[in-house]
């Protein structure tokens, strides 16, 4: 199972800050993960809107 970030995104950087693998980019419009990714679950807990999903 991979995580995803959805277009719910708003950028508001707090996946970012948790990520201990720094597996969370930002991209043109919202951030992304990337295959850097261990799929620990903190982001998922951290994001104030469930913009991602896993």
């Amino acid at each position: 199972m991979s995580f995803v970030i959805t277009s719910d995104c708003i950028k508001c950087g707090a996946c970012v800050e948790i990520c201990p693998e720094n597996a969370i980019i930002e991209d043109e419009d919202q951030y992304i993960i990337t295959d850097s990714c261990i799929e620990c679950g903190l982001c998922i807990n951290e994001c104030p809107l469930d913009a991602i999903k896993g």
